[in-house]
């Protein structure tokens, strides 16, 4: 039996999904115990390129069993898209291979309104939402303002619990954005066409995975975003409305007694954000566009141009130590290939100061990066599949980030297919010898 998390470690868009994917050959489930639709993991395997956002990473894998959680945002509209587009791809996808817990909360046409409205309102004081109504959907979920997809089965107690809903809802949207308001037939229809379909899916997922744990069953958690993405220790008010920490797991699961073997974080060769909020190691200009064109950064959930920068040691260490990540696992190291030389964010100056600690995020704004370069390798490296095979420059500058992280580098991407990766096996038992003192 194992238990493991594959996390983000900075601000998401590291490529957790190409991480699951690969993993998922070991592991019997794997369960999406956070977030919603409002991000995508892109994977590329031998069915071709998919972009995912509500759907477990493991959809793809023949023979896995894929979760929905209680702490997951659950947009049926959304869901009942992205499972009509993967059928059409071939994927099957039935309630043997995907599983939506009772204790999971809707989120409704309403929510994906009042985040656009608010987005709206703040103007240049916005958080840089993608307006898919997670915000509005866990403030409502914190104030039991949601309705649970369990109450589907129930439908005397469904419609009692819309109507007060509903007469919540439409109140916010009419007194305090002059917005248009929902009928209840307009709901009504809504339910039928999204939520009727998704009642096969439904289950207590917790009794289910407890009683699959008790089995021996090796169990996959994926989580969306990245630590500094965190709702409570996160780039504060720059998160997204869910916690993104592997320490979230036993809640978000329904799994209380949940013990973690691994956590592995997943960390990009260089940084990316899409959003808004402070990005300290961020480029512009030229060097900015090219590494964008060549990482193909662009949002899977949105299109939008996804801001690129060095690598930021500061916030990676903070990150690791978020998370409690025990490995890491590195991507896109291939995309830096055409670097002659590799710029990396070693430490932050705060008001003449250097600091290596990660501070507080009234103070990031004031924060400029301090670089170093280290030398680029300037060859292919997408056919290497051991340590060995990787030039020495590009071995240097993964265990610098070693270094910089405090955590062992136990995954190498060089690729954005399946096979294309370096599994260092011995790593982990390496680096606690080496520190050991």
């Amino acid at each position: 039996m194992s238990n493991r998390a594959i996390v983000g470690i900075n601000w998401g868009d590291e490529g957790k999904g190409r991480m699951v994917d690969l993993m998922t050959e070991s592991y019997d489930i794997v369960v999406r115990y956070q977030g919603g639709g409002n991000a995508g993991h892109t994977v590329v395997n031998e069915k071709g390129k998919f972009a995912l956002h509500l759907l477990p990473s493991g959809i793809l894998r023949e023979g896995t069993v894929n979760v929905l959680a209680d702490g997951v945002a659950l947009d049926p509209e959304n869901l009942f898209a992205e499972i009509e587009d993967l059928r059409s791809k071939g994927i099957t996808i039935t309630p043997d291979n995907l599983k939506i817990s009772s204790w999971a909360s809707l989120l409704f046409p309403w929510h994906r309104d009042l985040d656009g409205l608010e987005e709206a309102r703040l103007a240049d004081a916005k958080y840089g939402s993608t307006k898919q109504g997670i915000a509005p959907f866990y403030a409502d979920r914190s104030r039991k303002k949601t309705i649970l997809a369990g109450e589907l089965f129930y439908p005397e107690a469904f419609n009692r619990h819309l109507d007060t809903v509903l007469e919540w809802e439409n109140l916010t949207l009419d007194k305090e954005y002059s917005a248009s308001t929902y009928t209840r037939e307009d709901i009504d229809d809504w339910v039928k066409r999204y939520c009727e379909p998704m009642k096969p899916f439904i289950c207590d997922t917790g009794k289910y995975l407890s009683k699959a744990q008790a089995e021996g069953k090796n169990i996959l958690f994926e989580a969306q975003l990245g630590a500094l993405r965190d709702l409570d220790r996160g780039i504060w008010p720059f998160t997204t409305s869910s916690n993104t920490t592997a320490s979230y797991i036993p809640v978000g699961a329904g799994m209380p007694g949940v013990v973690l073997d691994d956590i592995t974080g997943v960390v990009k060769a260089y940084s990316t954000c899409v959003g808004e909020g402070p990005f300290v190691s961020e480029w512009t200009g030229e060097d900015a566009e090219k590494l964008r064109e060549v990482g193909e950064e662009y949002g899977a959930k949105t299109g939008r141009a996804r801001r690129v920068g060095s690598f930021d040691c500061v916030a990676t260490r903070h990150g690791v130590q978020m998370q409690g990540a025990t490995e890491i696992a590195l991507t896109k190291l291939d995309i830096l290939s055409y670097m002659d030389t590799i710029p990396v964010c070693t430490a932050y100056s705060i008001d003449g100061k250097e600091t290596d600690e990660f501070p507080f995020p009234s103070a990031l704004d004031g924060a400029k990066p301090v670089t170093e370069y280290m030398e680029g390798w300037k060859c292919d490296i997408s056919s290497a599949r051991r340590w060995e095979d990787l030039p020495e420059a590009a071995r240097r500058y993964v265990s610098f980030i070693e270094e910089a992280a405090g955590c062992p580098v136990v995954y190498i991407s060089v690729g954005a297919e399946r096979e294309s990766i370096i599994i260092r096996e011995d790593r982990k038992s390496e680096w606690l010898r080496e520190h050991r003192n």
